[in-house]
């Protein structure tokens, strides 16, 4: 196993419980929606809160991360922080989280894709990510911060499709799916995904200890 290899199995490692007790935040907040009947508009408006910024931290983040380790140009920095932040804050936010509301076949289960229902929030906010890391790139964000603004995000696409207080197996179920929303495609968008196209070597870690170890994203 070559040192790149090493360097993602341990960040995926590192980010379990930060992952899990976001998890654990979101299937509260959830109950709490559901129980106390919050209307699904304000699941709505807050998804289409919480997504756009989740995007705009991932474009930062990803763009930050190649600019750091590799060096990239203009264009291969904008293709980078774009696909990385638009593609798989999607798979995390609304993706994955679809694939669980239809499993459990809920009654308004549908998959809301930002880049394209909101083009005109989500792209802009996917480019100025890129933009400002291409300038000043950096990693510096709070890890635990964009777990929860993740998990979130993920959330208010759910209680948009639930219609019912969740019984404990669905709970289960849908805690899986925030876990699994979240976990691999965060580490995969700020860390896994960057690293690939990098030309830091493989006789390097471009991160002696686990990245959120260095309070990172």
């Amino acid at each position: 196993m070559n040192t790149t290899s090493r360097t993602i199995l341990r960040e995926l490692r590192s980010h379990v419980p930060f992952t899990a007790l976001g998890t654990l935040t979101g299937v509260v907040v959830m109950v709490v929606i559901l129980k106390t009947n919050v209307p699904r508009s304000i699941s709505e408006g807050l998804f289409w809160t919480f997504h756009p910024v989740h995007v705009f931290l991932s474009a930062l983040v990803t763009a930050g991360m190649y600019r750091l380790y590799g060096k990239g140009g203009v264009w291969r920095t904008l293709l980078v922080g774009y696909v990385g932040a638009i593609g798989i804050a999607t798979l995390s936010d609304s993706i994955i989280p679809y694939l669980g509301e239809w499993l459990l076949n809920m009654p308004h289960k549908d998959v809301h894709l930002g880049f394209i229902e909101k083009w005109w929030l989500v792209n802009p906010l996917a480019v100025a990510g890129i933009a400002l890391a291409y300038v000043r790139p950096t990693t510096k964000l709070p890890h635990a911060g964009h777990v929860l603004l993740s998990t979130w995000a993920s959330l208010f696409h759910i209680t948009m499709a639930a219609g019912e207080t969740p019984s404990a197996s669905m709970g289960l179920v849908i805690g899986a799916f925030l876990f699994l929303a979240v976990w691999v495609p965060c580490c995969t968008s700020d860390i896994i995904f960057p690293l690939l196209f990098s030309r830091t070597t493989h006789h390097e870690s471009p991160h002696r200890k686990p990245y959120s170890e260095h309070n990172n994203i």
